[in-house]
């Protein structure tokens, strides 16, 4: 009998990445990462590809076993952590994927989370990886994640939630977001706030009492996010109420 085809794998991953290298590219993406100020995936090796051409290669590399993928997201290569995320990304969607392997993808994310190191990645990952797992069990883990030291693990947090979401379960996005709502970093007020907002899509009122109760000490990031889309009284009704408290403080 002939020999089975291996699977893909991290290093055939790497190489692809480094045919589609371009310095042009690198420029481009370490302005918008605005790499080296310590905060934007302090340690990232950027080598220059194109997130599109990333994703194209996640899709063709979407059977890459767990073992693979955890060499890959153990990469000092941006891009090459981006492909695994995506590529679990993926292998979450797909509704062919057994339930045994939606638990070790869901493992391999926690575990590694020392690897999933910066906004991009966990926006990817987050979801199908760990919103979509936790979607019919106990959600514990976000409480301990919101709670964590580690700004990726907070982020993970509130970002897992959109799966929740998408099914129009709004209740842990609200009760995350309330958890995070002292949080010091700009990228958690950022992720927090996007949530909220999208929830209130879904429900407009149980944005509006959320508002009610904490608009007045919301960072002001969280808070003009979580108001995008409501009309123009309703917006400057809470920008008021934060500056009262601000004034208060003052």
């Amino acid at each position: 009998m002939p020999a089975s085809t291996p699977g893909p794998t991290a290093e055939g991953f790497i190489e692809a990445l480094h045919s589609h290298q371009s310095d042009d590219e690198l420029r481009k993406i370490q302005r918008y990462f605005k790499t080296g100020d310590g905060e934007y995936g302090e340690g990232d090796q950027f080598i220059g590809v194109r997130m599109g051409e990333v994703f194209a290669l996640a899709k063709e590399s979407i059977d890459m076993p767990i073992a693979e993928l955890e060499k890959l997201l153990e990469s000092s290569i941006h891009e090459a952590r981006a492909g695994a995320c995506s590529i679990m990304d993926k292998q979450g969607r797909r509704k062919k994927t057994p339930e045994e392997r939606r638990k070790e993808l869901f493992d391999l994310y926690l575990r590694r989370h020392d690897r999933i190191n910066n906004w991009d990645l966990v926006d990817l990952a987050a979801p199908f990886v760990v919103g979509r797992y936790l979607f019919d069990r106990a959600r514990d883990a976000l409480d301990r994640l919101a709670r964590s030291e580690n700004v990726w693990e907070r982020r993970t947090a509130i970002v897992a939630t959109a799966y929740f979401i998408r099914q129009g379960d709004l209740e842990d996005t609200f009760r995350i977001a309330e958890l995070l709502l002292g949080d010091g970093h700009d990228l958690i007020h950022k992720a927090a706030g996007g949530w909220l907002r999208e929830a209130g899509r879904h429900d407009r009122e149980r944005l509006l009492r959320f508002l009610d109760a904490h608009a007045a000490t919301m960072p002001r990031t969280m808070l003009r996010y979580a108001m995008e889309h409501l009309d123009k009284e309703q917006r400057e009704h809470y920008r008021r109420m934060s500056k009262v408290q601000e004034g208060r403080r003052a």
